[in-house]
């Protein structure tokens, strides 16, 4: 149990060692080609704070990684977890409001529905 164990713990470290060094090959060009401003809310960042801009890659594609940053986008951390949480939404069919899409668009659930009953109600 404990190799087996041992064989997992080595590819995760491995699997994060090469994330880190491609992730760090476009990110050191984009930080070169971008200016040091968020792509979403404009804040402007240096030395200080550059850990908190990050690279996103436009077609959500951590491998298209093209030397002229086409693929790419400056985000600060909050702006980047933003775009993801809209990407994931999307992918799972929900609208810009938060809604569940259908053919209609309408709202199918009345929270209010049953208020006149509950507010006549005597205890």
């Amino acid at each position: 149990m404990v190799k087996s164990n041992n064989k997992f713990d080595q590819a995760v470290a491995d699997a994060r060692r090469a994330s880190d060094k491609r992730e760090q090959g476009y990110r050191e060009q984009a930080l070169k080609i971008y200016p040091h401003i968020c792509g979403r809310c404009c804040r402007e960042f240096d030395r200080k704070n550059l850990h908190e801009l990050t690279v996103h890659h436009r077609d959500h594609n951590h491998d298209n990684n093209p030397s002229d940053g086409s693929n790419w986008e400056l985000l600060c951390l909050y702006c980047h977890d933003n775009e993801h949480q809209r990407q994931t939404e999307a992918e799972q069919g929900y609208t810009t409001s938060g809604n569940k899409k259908s053919k209609d668009n309408s709202a199918t659930f009345n929270p209010f529905a049953d208020l006149k009953s509950l507010l006549n109600k005597k205890d």
